[in-house]
């Protein structure tokens, strides 16, 4: 019997806003690594996101570590994005406002 061997993609899909996910799961490309990075074997990742398979997460370690450079970019890009969300969503609701009325209706509650 011979081994066939052949090439087989990434396991990774981008949405219709860019974002990288693993499978056919919810799980980000940017989940997978930053728990990677963090010291989590494959097997800890699957354990933590049961809907990922294995052998995507291997292949999704792989990939960043062949492609570490452009993947790191678009972490990168990410980032950037999140904290443009979260200043403009800060902006449009006072973060100190809402703690102070949910402050408010605590204490109103326990008096």
């Amino acid at each position: 019997m011979t081994l066939v061997v052949i090439a087989e993609p990434a396991p990774l899909e981008t949405d219709a806003d860019g974002v990288v996910r693993v499978g056919k799961t919810r799980v980000t490309l940017d989940t997978v690594i930053t728990a990677f990075k963090q010291g989590a074997t494959a097997e800890e990742i699957v354990y933590r996101y049961s809907s990922l398979k294995l052998a995507d997460v291997y292949a999704t370690i792989a990939f960043y570590l062949n492609h570490q450079q452009e993947v790191e970019a678009y972490l990168q890009q990410r980032q950037q994005q999140a904290k443009e969300i979260r200043k403009m969503n800060e902006a449009r609701f006072d973060p100190q406002g809402l703690r102070d009325r949910l402050l408010a209706r605590q204490t109103e509650r326990s008096a």
